[in-house]
């Protein structure tokens, strides 16, 4: 075997390794969720500091069916999933440099509501915010 051959393989065999490492991590750290009937509360709040609270029932495992499914969210479709830009009829004004916050308990979620699990009982917060 020639040693450009043997080169070759060896690239080959460690981007195999370092793929199977990826998608090992992606596997463990991907969120569970809950299957079935669950009720979560979400609240939100408008630039005036008035809130609107929603109590939903529903059988959704992500965070954004369950408001898609109240017609609450809308937004763009990206490589990550929904940017939303609309909440309760009410759209965020990039030219005030205003964007949808969620929270869950009052901790910024970490995942977008594509990728976000609900469980029975949660409490979301969704803050409309000023500045980037």
């Amino acid at each position: 075997m020639k040693k450009n051959q043997k080169i070759i393989i060896a690239l080959a065999a460690a981007v195999v390794i370092i793929a199977g490492i990826f998608i090992g991590v992606h596997v463990a750290n991907k969120p569970e969720t809950v299957e079935g009937a669950k009720a979560i509360d979400v609240v939100v709040m408008f630039e005036d500091e008035t809130t609107k609270e929603h109590n939903i029932k529903t059988d959704a495992e992500f965070l954004r069916e369950a408001l898609e499914e109240e017609k609450m969210i809308s937004g763009t479709e990206s490589e990550f999933g929904l940017f939303v830009t609309e909440v309760d009829g009410v759209k965020a004004d990039d030219s005030k440099q205003q964007w949808w916050c969620f929270l869950k308990d009052g901790e910024m979620l970490n995942t977008g509501v594509d990728s976000t699990p609900i469980a029975d009982g949660d409490h979301y917060e969704i803050v409309l915010t000023t500045g980037y």
